[in-house]
């Protein structure tokens, strides 16, 4: 906590968006305990102006008129403060009324209420960074035809309002940061909260090439997978999908059939780890393929888990003993019914989120934080599987 004694940028100002107040909450509160506890701890440390207060959240709505029609409003002062805007454009549980008509918040209407706020600010912050942990529009990152890149054109419609960074986790495609070259973004791993959560969860794992192994679910989340083979000091295989290019179903290429590339899984614990589960549908056809080959029990785990097609399959998959649990984040909505499900394990991000905040409100370095090899190295020393 050195560090910390780093004069701020500005006092710091925490604006959570619709959707995303129970998380700002959280991560608000660990900010406190975790600066009240600095200033305890020794009474040589100093208290810069508004380093600690009850509460860093700063009040902000979006009015909507009848028409659908909004406008983005701050309640308080922000100038000369360290904005940090935490947003989901996932959330599809908000809703807005318009000609009387309650309507869920699709991400373009998340998006649009960002900017809102930010024109609302009006250039009075010292510095915003916008925390956007599913990346809007993300896997529309690179152009393969006549279509366009609305992700590159976010970003920079982002720059152009004024954002000094943008903080994301898992984006589909990192390199779509080459549209703001000038403006910070980083792009986080929930790898350590969900290897954590991981053996808290499962006791009896066994940690080693005999009796586990990590496999990619298509070749597009390798490198993913690479990282936690590697973490893990385990094997890697893969799967890659042969997609029906004559067809376009649900705006993709149809899946004809998973092709396994590697090693036996016979009698092997499986961690399968993508980014997003969407319908879910690939993921499960890739369990079933695996414990056809006679794998013993498989982990999916998942950044973001949106369900679009309804928790229906993945309950009948694991009665029938397909995968014995998912492990995803708290980064974006989850239904109900998927935190209520026996095989559901919810990994919360709210501390990892508050040492992100709290490290860019002092200037220090993320280094160790987009890289968490070291402490998942540490955690399994402590745990005895090293």
């Amino acid at each position: 906590m050195s560090g910390i004694q780093k004069v701020p940028v500005g006092p710091l100002g925490i604006i959570a968006m619709n959707g995303t107040e129970e998380l700002g909450r959280q991560v608000n509160d660990w900010i406190y305990k975790r600066r009240y506890e600095f200033l305890e701890s020794d009474e040589k440390n100093i208290a810069f102006p508004g380093f600690l207060r009850e509460s860093f959240i700063i009040s902000a709505d979006v009015i909507r008129f009848a028409n659908g029609e909004g406008k983005g409003v701050i309640n308080s002062t922000v100038r000369g403060h360290d904005i940090f805007i935490l947003i989901d454009i996932g959330n599809y549980n908000c809703k807005f009324k318009m000609f009387g008509m309650e309507c869920p918040m699709s991400p373009d209407d998340h998006f649009q209420d960002l900017k809102r706020i930010i024109a609302a600010i009006g250039g009075k912050a010292r510095r915003i960074t916008v925390i956007m942990p599913m990346l809007y529009e993300g896997r529309q990152d690179r152009r393969q035809s006549r279509e366009s890149l609305d992700c590159a054109v976010a970003l920079q419609e982002l720059a152009n309002l004024g954002i000094d960074n943008i903080i994301t986790f898992d984006a589909h495609e990192p390199r779509v940061q080459n549209a703001i070259p000038l403006k910070g973004f980083e792009n986080l791993s929930p790898a350590y909260q969900i290897v954590k959560a991981l053996i808290n969860t499962e006791k009896d794992l066994e940690l080693n090439k005999e009796k586990m192994i990590v496999v990619s679910p298509d070749e597009g989340a390798v490198e993913r997978n690479i990282y936690y083979a590697t973490s893990l000091d385990l094997s890697l295989s893969m799967f890659y999908k042969r997609r029906d290019c004559t067809r376009v179903v649900n705006g993709k290429n149809p899946i004809i059939n998973h092709e396994y590339l590697g090693d036996e899984v016979v009698g092997k614990d499986v961690l399968i780890v993508d980014d997003i589960i969407s319908s879910g549908e690939s993921m499960l056809d890739v369990a079933e393929e695996l414990k056809s080959r006679k794998a013993r029990r498989i982990f999916i785990a998942s950044t973001f888990a949106l369900f679009t097609n309804g928790i229906e399959s993945f309950d009948k998959a694991y009665k029938e003993g397909i995968f014995d649990r998912l492990y995803s984040t708290n980064l974006t909505y989850r239904k109900p019914e998927l935190l209520n499900a026996e095989w559901y394990v919810d990994v919360d991000l709210s501390k990892f989120l508050s040492f992100i905040i709290d490290m860019l409100n002092h200037d220090q370095s993320l280094s160790y934080l987009i890289d968490p090899r070291n402490k998942i190295n540490l955690f399994l020393k402590e745990r005895g599987l090293r």
